[in-house]
């Protein structure tokens, strides 16, 4: 798009289809890597949380000992349960949705890029310094975000509800499909929930959102925190803690900048005013 250059609907409609294209194609790229690496990405990734000898397990073992607290099945050396394919296609049909996740993420930093140049040239200079940095921020939240749920989350959820039985008479034979749904749903939610400081920043900057409404939602967002986390985690405050911690220092953070992008707006309608 040329800058300074007044364009129709259907001009811009076709810039975006073109950043949409080389969007989906760095998705595709990756994802056919990722297809062709099979082995890694299921033996190492996919199924690494479920060896009872996964980094995550015997940190939080070592961890809940220092501190006194039952370590309990990440302790146990045991994973009771096993995964089992009970469809034709399942097999292949998960290679596939896990190759395109996989895509999705590594090309993640070059999609945000891309929407960065459509978006660019429809903003103000002051708008653009304000707004430089947010590919970077955005695609360095969202990696940390997605080896948080991976090397936290999931295997904590994992570890609870595959050892949780009601009875001793029913084993526990997860489908890959459900097995896969666990790990990948909760791998892109904690890194999208880990875009909230970038998301924030916006919605402050148009001026839909406060510090102070952030501050009076305070109490409530730390409790649906605390419900969140005991609910995917073992029943043990160990690990609830480390899943709520990030979170809340996310919620905390992004008070700060609103707080911030709130100073600049209010300065900015002083200055103006004032001419």
């Amino acid at each position: 798009m040329a800058e300074g250059k007044e364009m129709s609907f259907l001009g811009h409609l076709e810039i975006l289809r073109w950043h949409l294209v080389r969007s989906f194609a760095a998705i595709f790229i990756f994802t056919i890597v990722a297809f062709l690496s099979k082995s890694f990405i299921f033996d190492t990734v996919i199924f690494g949380p479920k060896d009872p000898d996964f980094f995550t397990y015997r940190m939080l073992c070592q961890l809940s000992t220092f501190l006194g607290f039952d370590g309990g099945s990440m302790c146990s050396g045991e994973m009771p349960f096993i995964v089992q394919n009970r469809t034709m296609a399942g097999q292949f049909t998960s290679h596939l949705w896990v190759s395109f996740i996989a895509g999705f993420i590594v090309a993640f930093p070059y999609i945000m890029w891309e929407m960065w140049r459509f978006l660019k040239p429809g903003l103000t200079k002051k708008e653009r310094n304000y707004t430089n940095g947010v590919v970077f921020f955005s695609s360095v939240l969202f990696i940390v975000g997605v080896l948080f749920g991976y090397y936290m989350i999931a295997p904590l959820s994992i570890s609870f509800l595959a050892s949780y039985t009601v009875s001793a008479e029913i084993l526990n034979e997860i489908d890959l499909a459900s097995y896969i749904s666990t790990i990948s749903t909760v791998t892109l939610s904690s890194g999208l929930v880990f875009e909230l400081p970038i998301v924030v920043y916006f919605l402050t900057k148009v001026g839909l959102l406060t510090p102070d409404m952030m501050r009076n939602y305070r109490r409530h967002s730390f409790v649906g925190v605390l419900i969140l986390s005991a609910i995917i985690t073992p029943p043990d405050i160990s690990s609830q803690v480390l899943v709520s911690i990030p979170i809340i220092f996310l919620y905390e953070l992004s008070i700060y900048i609103s707080a911030f992008v709130n100073r600049k707006n209010k300065k900015e309608e002083e200055s103006i005013s004032t001419k």
